[in-house]
């Protein structure tokens, strides 16, 4: 029986031939995979985001699609549209690049309204209406998505809406100055270029996910996980009174997505590191990249130079860790 850490090697050295560092990263795409959510990867340029999404559909075996967002961009470019067949006199589906398996979205707040809404359906429902008939998405499917931090030329803020159908945002960052080296010897040469292979299939991954639903999570962990999540509502419920001198740090809370989230993903990353039960640590190490995307700053925490992260670090200081 294949087990966690088994499966996670064989796809973090495959991966790893093409992409190097970004071990959490990779762990965190992982566990998407295994609990069936969407990501949203933000970093700076050249960071290797497509790369490392490319690298996983290849060695994860299923069909990948590249999705390049622009302001141009129609929502008959993501789902498809009706093509005419002078042949039969009929109108015709051509369904789009959403139906695939791991569907990347580059640059995805590039796109106006109408196409985030038609990802929108794709993202949470897994089918795509095209002329009237409603046409289910391949399984597994994921979408992960990328978006420049510092561009706000022709940009399009998310709506809220659709954040919070991703499962994770995750920030990528500058890899340390060894991998830095490490990438100058083993890609310096223009002609070399990384070839890899399919170490798993789509098939699978949905067998695994019933390993997965074995993960014990105890009543006093679901407690912590519902006590993490409504301590943000609570920071966005009404004013502060005055006497106290505090301010409001947050317009909105999250959603109980996130409760949902940090369950199930607590659950795919537990299997992964080889345990057999969900321990308040693990829900302490995912809830910044479950919660981050998922509350909304005020005016006042932005201009205290807040940020979500640190929001996050505070509901986890302050909430009471159960015994077990």
């Amino acid at each position: 029986m294949l087990t966690g850490p088994g499966w996670s090697k064989k796809l973090r050295d495959e991966i790893g031939q093409a992409v190097i560092g970004q071990d959490n990263i990779v762990e965190r795409l992982l566990v998407a995979l295994l609990s069936n959510g969407h990501v949203l990867l933000e970093g700076m340029p050249g960071l290797a985001k497509t790369l490392l999404v490319r690298s996983l559909g290849t060695a994860l075996g299923v069909k990948f699609e590249r999705i390049q967002f622009t302001p141009d961009l129609l929502p008959s470019d993501v789902v498809g549209t009706m093509i005419f067949q002078p042949k039969t006199g009929e109108f015709r589906p051509h369904l789009g690049p959403i139906f695939a398996n791991l569907v990347l979205a580059d640059e995805i707040n590039r796109a106006p309204a109408k196409v985030q809404s038609a990802l929108l359906e794709a993202m949470q429902e897994r089918q795509v209406t095209v002329g009237g008939q409603t046409n289910p998405l391949p399984k597994p499917f994921f979408v992960m998505a990328t978006q420049n931090p510092i561009e706000q030329e022709g940009t399009y803020p998310l709506p809220e809406a659709q954040t919070d159908r991703f499962l994770f945002k995750l920030i990528v960052n500058y890899p340390r100055a060894e991998e830095e080296a490490a990438m100058m010897l083993r890609w310096g040469q223009v002609t070399r270029q990384p070839g890899l292979n399919a170490v798993s299939s789509g098939e699978e991954l949905l067998a695994l996910r019933s390993e997965v639903d074995q993960i014990h999570v105890a009543q006093p962990v679901q407690n912590y996980i519902l006590a993490v999540v409504r301590a943000t509502r609570a920071l966005a419920d009404g004013p502060m009174p005055a006497a106290s001198g505090a301010k409001r740090r947050l317009n909105y809370g999250a959603s109980p997505r996130a409760s949902l989230a940090l369950y199930q993903a607590g659950r795919a990353l537990a299997w992964l590191r080889g345990q057999n039960f969900v321990g308040p640590a693990l829900i302490q190490e995912l809830a910044p990249d479950v919660l981050r995307h998922r509350i909304g700053l005020t005016y006042e925490a932005e201009a205290e130079n807040l940020t979500a992260d640190r929001i996050v670090a505070q509901v986890i200081e302050q909430t009471p860790v159960p015994a077990l």
